[in-house]
């Protein structure tokens, strides 16, 4: 009995994401003109420091910016701490953000190239991860593409700029960033060293 409450919970906590995020793509066209400084017209920055959204999950992109505004009406103590998005995001009303998601969800999708000598290490990695230090497999959450699932609100990583994925995998191994479900990234991140980082980064950039 507790097993089928856990199921309809989670599937109504789905669905109700789902019917959140009921936005309007041109609309959203419209109110990304301020983000196309950093991260490009359609969402494909050209510089590696942001990430490119095109293609991204909507449901993901709500609920990062959800976080950046949690952020900033709780002085970071909350949510996704970032000083140039708790800006972006403090007047952003719940139409805004669902019309940005659906926007940046509609473009392209991301598309990137991997060095081939890092290939062979970073495809043993993410596909399988690494028993002995017990870390777990990338494409368990985010798939063999690295497209994730939007559902579960696991982010597609495929085509990401590599220097901005290092970037927040450091930032989940430090704690530096916390707004991961039950710290699942965190966790990952915590037992992986620098050079799994550069790795995985780079090799991640060139999946699609």
């Amino acid at each position: 009995m507790k097993k089928i409450a856990l199921f309809v919970g989670l599937y109504l906590g789905f669905t109700g994401a789902v019917m959140a995020a009921e936005g309007d793509a041109e609309a959203g066209k419209q109110k990304s003109q301020v983000c196309a400084a950093c991260h490009g017209p359609t969402g494909s920055s050209p510089s590696d420091m942001y990430p490119k959204l095109n293609g991204q999950h909507a449901s993901y992109i709500e609920k990062q910016l959800h976080d950046y505004k949690l952020a900033a009406e709780t002085g970071g103590e909350q949510g996704r701490a970032n000083a140039i998005m708790q800006g972006q995001v403090a007047n952003l009303s719940e139409q805004d953000i669902a019309d940005l998601a659906a926007y940046f969800a509609s473009q392209d999708p991301m598309q990137g190239t991997a060095p081939e000598d890092v290939v062979a290490a970073g495809q043993a990695l993410y596909m399988g991860g690494d028993e002995e230090r017990k870390i777990a497999a990338c494409v368990a959450c985010h798939g063999p593409r690295g497209d994730g699932m939007g559902l579960a609100n696991f982010p597609d990583v495929s085509g990401q700029h590599a220097a901005y994925l290092k970037t927040q995998l450091e930032m989940f191994r430090s704690g530096e960033r916390a707004n991961d479900l039950n710290g699942m990234m965190q966790d990952v991140a915590a037992k992986l060293t620098d050079k799994d980082i550069e790795v995985l980064s780079q090799y991640i950039q060139g999946l699609y």
